[in-house]
């Protein structure tokens, strides 16, 4: 049976999922930057067998300005089941259209050095 962690929300700091499709209660790892996370906690679903309620806190110390990704993992296979990503003293909108910008004029810069190369090449 394949398993699937589904986020539900973060909440005061602490990342939840559900875990589906465990017989067992699992070992996950939680990773930040190679480093695992202490505190992980991993209960079971009332009344859903092989639903698995998963809570991870975010420590604060982790966190800086920027983009921080962790990684949930099980522990006896290795597979990445999740991650998600705090992102922190940027403004990400801005960031995102200036990115965006700049790819949208390096792409006409190709587009026109393309068309040029074209013409040269056919004549």
């Amino acid at each position: 049976m394949d398993t699937t962690l589904t986020k539900t929300r973060i909440r005061a700091g602490v990342w939840e999922g559900v875990l589906s499709g465990s017989p067992s209660q699992p070992v996950l790892d939680v990773l930040h930057l190679e480093q695992p996370l202490d505190g992980v906690t991993i209960t079971a679903v009332p009344d859903r067998e092989g639903d698995w309620l998963v809570r991870v806190p975010i420590p604060v110390e982790v966190l800086s300005e920027g983009v921080q990704t962790f990684v949930i993992r099980n522990r006896a296979s290795g597979e990445k089941l999740q991650h998600f990503t705090v992102i922190t003293g940027v403004a990400m909108e801005d960031d995102m259209r200036a990115e965006v910008d700049l790819l949208r004029a390096e792409l006409d810069m190709l587009k026109r050095a393309f068309r040029r190369h074209c013409l040269e090449t056919a004549a």
